[in-house]
């Protein structure tokens, strides 16, 4: 039993770091194939994920772990975002979890339509974020002040509208800001890169196996109710247009 609890830590430390165990990579395929061919070791990890209120994902021959929701221990609270991004209002945060919810689209709608493509451009996925907030802000002249508080949907498609497609700063496609459209795009692609989720390559997004993990599940557990949420909203701005 000393033996196996062991292995379940070994395990454990491998994935809190944010790595992936693998069976297809050398240096974790002996941890991948003792979490599955041994139940001692399967039950330690999964019991200690859950008091910790981690998340195991499988993907592809691989597991990988994520913070559960709440978790300010091992996930990112608001402000730590916006910390790390160099952001200062929650409507610009808000717009960066915009444009991953957008980038996520791009690749599957619900868990079991997975869109065939390899990666998605940066142009492109600009584009999209713009096209679904401009249907949000279409109508401004109808918002009240009690519409546009800094966490709204409006609120962060009108911070869209005002930003210019482009500053001089982004002439240097590595660098990121929150002065342009392309910034915060190229922000959220970075912040997705270093989690993880996409491999960044020339302004091109590949999907990762952690992307693919996480995801599917992510909609089988609430992606649905969001989309839905989305969509009403984008109903309730073409109905405002048409009232008109």
């Amino acid at each position: 039993m000393e033996k196996g609890f062991e292995k379940a830590l070994d395990i454990y430390s491998v994935l809190a770091t944010g790595q992936t165990i693998s069976a297809k990579d050398k240096e974790t395929a002996e941890l991948y194939n003792s979490f599955y061919s041994d139940s001692e070791v399967y039950d330690a990890v999964t019991a200690l994920l859950k008091k910790l209120n981690l998340k195991l994902y499988e993907y592809n021959e691989s597991i990988f772990i994520t913070a559960g929701a709440g978790n300010k221990v091992f996930g990112y609270t608001n402000d730590d975002l916006k910390r790390m991004l160099g952001l200062r209002l929650n409507k610009e945060l808000y717009l960066v979890y915009f444009i991953i919810y957008e980038a996520l689209l791009q690749f599957y709608k619900t868990s079991d339509t997975y869109q065939v493509k390899d990666y998605i451009r940066l142009d492109e996925l600009i584009e999209v974020v713009g096209k679904e907030l401009g249907r949000i802000s279409s109508d401004t002249s109808v918002y009240t002040q009690d519409d546009v508080n800094d966490s709204s949907f409006k609120a962060v498609a009108l911070l869209w509208d005002g930003l210019p497609p482009m500053i001089s700063e982004d002439k240097d496609r590595n660098k990121a800001s929150r002065g342009s459209r392309f910034g915060f795009a190229k922000l959220t692609a970075n912040l997705m890169s270093q989690e993880g989720i996409f491999t960044v390559v020339d302004d091109r997004l590949y999907p990762t196996d952690r992307f693919h993990a996480i995801v599917e599940n992510y909609f089988e557990e609430s992606g649905s109710s969001i989309l839905a949420r989305l969509d009403e909203m984008k109903k309730q701005s073409s109905d405002t247009e048409e009232g008109e």
